[in-house]
């Protein structure tokens, strides 16, 4: 069917895209055997190229598959922009597994919750972050434990001399080393995996409730992947990305892991995505032309005083996603690289871009949009109520979206999956608005999941850990605007009686933290007497987030 926005595709953008009928694992084969001697990595000056990186992923998957992981088995990822993230991925699918990606700012709840609801038997993590998997592993189906170090890859000179600040090296007893295991030969025995079969269990808060697992497909990553080359365009074999954005986070897997290595271009390891000095000098010395990152980060970039002297002259193509993009930030950062920053749109279930606002021509950019489908996907807006009635133009109601890179449901889920999915279209939970172009636009979000510098947060999942406090007796949850973040954690907390006084702000804080992912916790507790509730007894966060409005 013509839809709008055909209208509004550059011309290097087809309506449909004959995609490739290959793994993740096949893409990069063809990527080595294409462009062998073109770096795939390159990490604080150390080069990778896709012939070294392929054999690395071969070695990889054959030490797993001598452990005894098998088709299907899922392994754990639990890393930051490393090239180890890079390897073990390509490795563990390489060897028929299903990866699972956990968040390195995970404490020991959350990993545990991920580990046992995938059924995870096998984890390749940070040394530092090996405290946290003893801490759990008896209460884990854990069979074996790769442990490795930032610096493990680092050029030789750069081990002594590390640029990864108080970065140490630990040990991790009864844990196996990466460098060893990668002294395996490159002879994974041949697993036939299908291009439909499941390639990722990526955990999200999804559209309600607590994490759960998006079930992603090889197809699924090969088609986003292939969007992506469109959109931006990605030139095979020639095209630098920096790969800052979090490789655990979906927008990062796809965008700046993925789509280089289906197209033969270079990933910028960063894995610091909080250092803009350190991705400016990036950008400068190994002149970067694509770029896909979050608002928070063009906002560091940008206010960097000494923005000037780093040479940002060959950034072509950036796209920017998981929060609203403010105008400003759009122009100035186009100013000062003379290349194209646009605002898309997407969510773990649609692996994960489905929405780009058109990178060929400013005109075709519309301030505050999320943009327009990307080829072979198709989107409308639905009445809230039921989800059965297609809305007209400006019409506010629920987004929907059908395509070939939307997940096959939730791992072990079926009710949640049924309701997310319905009749091949994937309900986004984003109340939103279509105009009469085909341009779309979020308005308000229809759960009440708090937006932290594109990481999801969901509110239950915060107030359960302020409830264990001692001295809270109630406690709410809701996202306040904020700059920088897009949106921080705000608490809400009536204190049991006795308690008031004695507990401070600070205090709410500091016990959060500990329990949760830092941008999980509350960046300000705010004490009532009561909190506002209906007849029933049920806390309104709505009533909260009202009050907030009000006072600005």
């Amino acid at each position: 069917m013509e839809k709008p926005w055909f209208a509004f595709y550059p011309k290097q953008v087809p309506r449909s895209i004959d995609y490739p009928n290959i793994t993740l694992s096949e893409a990069l084969k063809q990527s080595a055997k294409n462009f062998p001697d073109i770096p795939a990595i390159i990490y604080f000056g150390r080069s990778i190229s896709y012939r070294e990186l392929d054999e690395m992923v071969d070695r990889f998957a054959a030490a797993l598959q001598d452990l005894g992981v098998k088709k299907g088995d899922r392994v754990g990822i639990q890393l930051p922009n490393i090239p180890q993230f890079v390897i073990a991925f390509y490795g563990a699918l390489r060897a028929g597994a299903i990866c699972v990606a956990c968040s390195p700012l995970y404490k020991a709840r959350e990993l545990e919750h991920q580990l046992n609801d995938a059924g995870v038997e096998n984890l390749v993590c940070m040394d530092t972050l090996y405290p946290i998997v003893q801490e759990i592993r008896e209460r884990s189906k854990l069979r074996n434990v790769i442990a490795t170090s930032p610096r493990d890859y680092l050029p030789p000179l750069l081990r002594t001399l590390s640029p990864l600040k108080g970065v140490k090296s630990y040990k991790c007893p009864g844990a196996i080393d990466f460098l060893s295991i990668m002294k395996h030969e490159p002879n994974p025995k041949p697993v036939l995996v299908k291009p439909d079969e499941l390639a990722l269990l990526q955990y999200t808060g999804g559209t309600t409730g607590v994490p759960k697992g998006a079930m992603i497909t090889h197809r699924n990553l090969v088609v986003n992947a292939a969007q992506c080359e469109v959109e931006l365009p990605i030139r095979r074999g020639i095209d630098v990305n920096v790969t800052a954005l979090p490789l655990f986070h979906i927008f990062g897997m796809t965008c700046a892991m993925n789509a280089p290595v289906l197209t033969g271009t270079t990933m910028l390891m960063i894995p610091d995505p909080r250092d803009p000095k350190g991705i400016l000098n990036t950008i400068s010395k190994y002149k970067a032309t694509t770029f896909c990152s979050v608002p928070t980060m063009y906002v560091a970039l940008i206010n960097m005083p000494d923005i000037k002297k780093y040479d940002l002259s060959t950034v072509r193509a950036c796209m920017s996603g998981a929060a609203p993009l403010p105008v400003e930030i759009q122009k100035k950062f186009e100013q000062l690289t003379g290349g194209r920053l646009v605002e898309g749109y997407g969510l773990t279930e649609s692996s994960p871009v489905s929405h780009v606002n058109p990178l060929d021509d400013p005109k075709k950019n519309r301030p505050g949009s999320i943009g327009i489908p990307v080829p072979d996907t198709d989107a409308k807006i639905v009445d809230l109520e039921t989800g059965t009635k297609d809305l007209k133009p400006n019409e506010v109601g629920e987004l929907v979206i059908k395509g070939p890179q939307v997940m096959q449901g939730y791992w072990n889920k079926p009710d949640e999956t049924k309701n997310t999915l319905r009749d091949g279209w994937l309900f986004t939970g984003d109340i939103a608005k279509m105009d009469e172009d085909g341009y779309f636009y979020i308005v308000d979000r229809k759960k009440d999941m708090i937006d932290v510098s594109g990481l999801k947060v969901w509110p239950r999942e915060v107030e359960e850990v302020l409830y264990e406090h001692p001295a809270v007796n109630e406690a709410a949850v809701v996202g306040i605007p904020d700059a920088y973040r897009g949106e921080t954690v705000k608490a809400y907390v009536s204190l049991k009686p006795g308690y008031q006084g004695k507990v401070t702000e600070e205090d709410i804080i500091k016990f959060c933290r500990e329990k949760i992912a830092t941008y999980k916790a509350p960046r300000s507790v705010e004490f009532r007497d009561s909190l506002p509730k209906t007849l029933v007894g049920k806390i309104l966060r709505r009533t909260l987030r009202e009050e907030l409005e009000s006072k600005k």
